[in-house]
């Protein structure tokens, strides 16, 4: 009955507020997309007819169809998020949708951009199709797997390496990036969730409750902030190993960018730690003067690795022994 009573008091969902939900803010997570794009072009050169028409056909995919995720993360969500401090103001919570609408949303976005995918190439319907499957998984019970505790890790971060697959077949649509790329930036995808989860878990319960922090989400019942912060150190160390196997394999100079990818690492995670970390929300770390500076020093030491041979580095890829006088 009081739930009832509390929608009636909702305000009716206005045009902006179907089109908040779809979270176009967010894009800036799509920068994942530029690596596959550089890693393609270094490593297999051109192999699509146009590469500007499957640039901006990806590109429309990838955003129309992590659009269509948040929709229906923030409908699916819209009862747990009123527990949140910052969350409870979203326009699924403070307004009354319409489940009808919302399905149509969903689908128009996924459908356009499932549409823009094919007409680049097989393969980036692929991935985009598996992109659209994995909000599905995430957020719609009963699997739902946001709600288990580092499944919810798991599963979200695997949008990093499905964003690294479609920057690669704008490029080349005949192939696949290297597995050893794709676990690296699935582990440091997760790395990137579970220091929201630790940033999050910090905050609400020093300010508000666990148990206000549980009721917002389930998977934190299973956490703590020991396991969130062990968790965090085992896929930061999971991420560099399969970053130095794909280094060494493709290119031994592009061990240079390594002590770059530490320290961005150690700042991340010391940023997660700090209060209203941003962190929390991925889309403004753009305002992060140390973490741009770093991914700024990371692409002048990648060019600088791609262009220049440096001969002496040929031992690390090779057996050495130090010989005892």
């Amino acid at each position: 009955m009081n739930k009832a009573i509390g929608e009636l008091g909702k305000m009716h969902g206005t045009a902006a507020a179907y089109l908040s939900i779809a979270r176009l803010d967010h894009s800036t997570k799509h920068i994942f997309i530029v690596p596959g794009i550089m890693l393609a072009y270094l490593l297999r050169g051109v192999h699509t007819p146009s590469v500007a028409m499957s640039v901006v056909l990806g590109l429309i995919a990838a955003i129309c169809i992590a659009s269509a995720n948040y929709v229906i993360n923030e409908w699916f969500d819209r009862e747990f998020d009123k527990f949140h401090p910052d969350k409870s103001g979203r326009a699924a919570v403070r307004t009354q949708l319409n489940g009808n609408i919302i399905f149509m949303e969903w689908a128009g976005l996924v459908a356009v951009g499932l549409l823009c995918a094919l007409a680049s190439s097989w393969i980036m319907f692929l991935v985009a199709a598996v992109f659209a499957l994995q909000g599905l998984v995430y957020n719609i019970p009963p699997v739902r797997s946001k709600d288990k505790a580092y499944l919810d890790v798991i599963s979200e971060s695997i949008n990093n390496p499905l964003r690294l697959m479609i920057g690669w077949a704008m490029v080349d649509p005949t192939t696949l990036p290297p597995s050893s790329i794709i676990l690296m930036y699935w582990a440091g995808g997760a790395f990137l969730m579970a220091a929201k989860r630790l940033s999050e878990f910090r905050e609400i319960t020093a300010s508000h409750s666990r148990e206000l922090l549980e009721r917002y989400r389930a998977s934190f019942a299973g956490y703590s902030e020991i396991s969130l912060t062990v968790s965090c150190f085992v896929y930061a160390l999971m991420a560099s190993f399969f970053l130095a196997i794909f280094l060494i394999k493709y290119r031994v100079e592009y061990l240079l960018t390594v002590p770059v990818v530490i320290a961005l690492f150690a700042q991340y995670l010391a940023l997660s730690m700090q209060p209203h970390s941003s962190a929390q929300k991925p889309e403004k770390l753009y305002k992060e003067r140390a973490l741009i500076s770093l991914v700024g020093l990371l692409a002048v030491t990648f060019l600088v690795a791609t262009y220049v041979n440096i001969p002496v580095l040929e031992a690390l890829s090779t057996q050495q022994y130090i010989r005892l006088p």
